[in-house]
């Protein structure tokens, strides 16, 4: 059996939701002047770059990522608002908080994207109905507009989303996979980045339709495994699951100390340092926290601890001064530690450019990335940004 009778043979039901221009939508909830107008979010300066721009400002060819100063080029009437990653990550967990208590399976992507398992749920219910009744409820209780896609699998759906933006959804019928891929950009299939669509270009290959025709064995000679992966996708094929999402899931760090101590500066360095290596794992798998908990051990065996909910980042100089203030406020000076903790919790797939909103950050982002280079090279926490650990300190 090939692969495309195993694809026929897919009965899942799969729903991805997007949040539309999400940090501008939540601009515009607090501030209703800015509808209609070309909104971008970033930073303050011409050195910071875009984080979300609204469809008005799309026109002009502003996008995400973007330099702000190439962006008031394109468009200087634009409205230019300071990213509040706090306020978006309270509007995330109020979708997210909808989702979880109406779906059976779902994976929240990212903090704006959401992808809903509803496989089996059409013999009790219409189960398009429900997707469509669960977006409006979302729209209705947060104002904030979503996008749907309905279909087989996670990469039908996500595709069908983005052709249903703005603020609309769309049914991709089980055995209409392929026709309708056929005719869209290949830069639509996701894993297809820059390089891999130049390439196919260069091939000739730049609507969906022709790289169904293509040989697997060619494109997967050419750009290895992702290529086989991307030849799949093309023709709706997609065994991936909806990975259930759980706030559970964490990450930490624990130090207990050979002598008892209640030198509360060094304790913080060594806190500081254990939140340096967590961050980097967190930008390693491209994750970001939204939620940081601090744990104190005494030479008495009393166990605290505090937990902070904060916007999602994965950076070490937003999370560290989280972390140095929660164990201030659990620091007992009467007693000597015995043991210190820190644990990221809330995870969801992200990367850095959600807090590039001002010119330092985006300095800071590529400081981190070099600092991550060269520990993979030469060994974890050999490299910081801190006086936490030994080691080279820039």
């Amino acid at each position: 059996m090939d692969m495309l009778e195993l694809a026929a043979r897919d009965n899942r039901i799969v729903t991805h939701m997007d949040l539309d221009t999400f940090f501008v939508s939540v601009e515009r909830l607090k501030n209703p002047k800015l509808n209609g107008l070309p909104v971008v979010v970033g930073g303050s300066s011409d050195r910071a770059v875009v984080a979300s721009c609204s469809y008005e400002a799309r026109k002009y060819g502003i996008h995400s990522a973007m330099p702000v100063k190439m962006a008031r080029q394109l468009c200087p009437d634009a409205v230019f608002v300071r990213g509040d990653m706090d306020e978006y990550s309270r509007y995330s967990r109020l979708v997210t908080d909808i989702i979880a208590e109406a779906a059976p399976i779902y994976e929240k992507r990212s903090i704006d994207e959401f992808y809903l398992d509803l496989t089996g749920m059409d013999r009790f219910y219409d189960a398009y109905r429900w997707a469509c009744e669960l977006r409006q409820r979302i729209v209705r209780e947060t104002g904030l507009p979503i996008s749907m896609g309905y279909s087989v699998n996670k990469t039908v759906a996500k595709i069908a989303t983005g052709e249903a933006k703005p603020a609309g959804y769309l049914r991709v019928e089980r055995g209409s996979e392929r026709p309708f891929l056929a005719p869209l950009p290949v830069q639509r299939i996701p894993g297809v980045g820059q390089k891999m669509q130049n390439t196919l270009y260069e091939l000739g290959i730049r609507r969906i339709a022709t790289l169904q025709q293509m040989p697997a064995r060619l494109i997967e000679h050419t750009f290895g495994a992702n290529g086989l992966d991307v030849w799949k996708k093309a023709h709706g094929i997609d065994p991936s699951p909806v990975e259930p999402y759980s706030e559970a899931k964490s990450m930490g760090s624990e130090q207990t100390f050979e002598r008892d101590t209640i030198d509360h500066q060094a304790v913080k360095r060594l806190l500081a340092g254990m939140t340096e290596e967590l961050a980097q794992q967190l930008r390693n798998r491209k994750r970001m926290t939204g939620c940081v908990t601090v744990k104190v051990r005494y030479s008495t065996f009393e166990t605290v601890s505090r937990q902070q909910i904060i916007g999602y980042t994965q950076a070490d100089h937003k999370l560290i001064p989280v972390v140095h203030s929660l164990f201030d406020r659990l620091y007992d000076r009467r007693l000597r530690i015995r043991l210190v903790g820190v644990k990221f919790s809330k995870l969801i797939h992200g990367v850095c450019q959600l807090d590039l909103f001002d010119e330092q950050e985006e300095h800071l982002q590529r400081l981190y990335s070099a600092l991550d280079r060269l520990n993979a090279r030469w060994g974890t926490r050999v490299v910081g940004r801190t006086n936490s650990v030994l080691g080279v300190r820039l």
